[in-house]
């Protein structure tokens, strides 16, 4: 389902087999998908260390880091024949808080070994462990020009703890999760979650985003739309920043920036 008016369509929230251990397809076959359904362009943004990833952790960064990346190369390699954009990013994770991050490249994570974060399970300090690194977190991509989206805010799951909100220490949140909204959604479904995610966002002036979260090549199609195409992962950032003129999908309905649907 394609807006007439916002043609170019992009899915910002995107796992591959190769790196993420939920997923179900590879960047290949991802890219495939996507370009048949009609996105001009995905964002990857596979599971890093703090999260649900397949990358052997006892590697040495910098390979750690090419098999993270591996998902990414190959949905772009795959993109570039076929006319699909392929930017990268990945969802940090801080034990059940996770983060979209956007804008940077595979380049610059290599020479950001900090980004190893050791999960503080079962240490008294643990929350303040977690938003220790949550801040350094937004240090780093900050200085390397990125930007930080809140990952489905009020996702309630067992590997979930609490909810966790860093108003100072994200650029934007992500309202619409199709994970949550898009009626053909098995995992996670409760549109709950994204009402209370408007609600945060529209309390705090929050640049806004949308994904499906999608894991497999069922796609839902949920995502951001733009009336131009994207040039880079970094244009992404600015028009998500700028106010530029966007909408969001989960696949089904179409919203404005501030989370209100289309169709009312």
């Amino acid at each position: 389902m394609l807006h007439p008016a916002y043609p170019y369509l992009y899915e910002t929230h995107l796992h591959t087999r190769q790196a993420s251990r939920c997923a179900r397809a590879s960047g290949a076959e991802m890219a495939e998908a996507c370009k048949a359904y009609g996105y001009a362009g995905i964002i990857v943004t596979d599971h890093h260390w703090g999260g649900n990833c397949a990358i052997d952790r006892s590697l040495p960064w910098e390979d750690w880091v090419d098999g993270f990346c591996q998902g990414y190369y190959d949905a772009r390699q795959c993109g570039e024949a076929i006319g699909l954009d392929v930017f990268f990013g990945w969802e940090s994770g801080f034990a059940g808080t996770e983060f979209l991050i956007h804008g940077l490249s595979p380049e610059w994570m290599k020479a950001h070994p900090a980004l190893r974060a050791e999960l503080p399970f079962g240490r008294p300090d643990m929350e303040e462990v977690i938003a220790r690194g949550v801040a350094e977190q937004y240090q780093m991509v900050h200085e390397g020009g990125g930007m930080v989206i809140h990952a489905h805010p009020y996702r309630e799951e067992p590997y979930i703890p609490r909810t966790r909100l860093f108003p100072g220490l994200v650029d934007g949140v992500e309202i619409v999760n199709a994970c949550h909204s898009n009626p053909r959604s098995a995992a996670h479904n409760d549109p709950a979650y994204d009402a209370r995610a408007i609600a945060y966002a529209r309390g705090h002036g929050f640049p806004t985003t949308a994904g499906s979260d999608i894991h497999s090549t069922d796609l839902f199609g949920g995502g951001v739309a733009f009336r131009r195409r994207l040039k880079s992962g970094q244009d992404f950032c600015q028009a998500i920043l700028s106010g530029e003129d966007y909408i969001l999908t989960n696949g089904a309905r179409w919203f404005d920036k501030q989370g209100n649907p289309l169709d009312e």
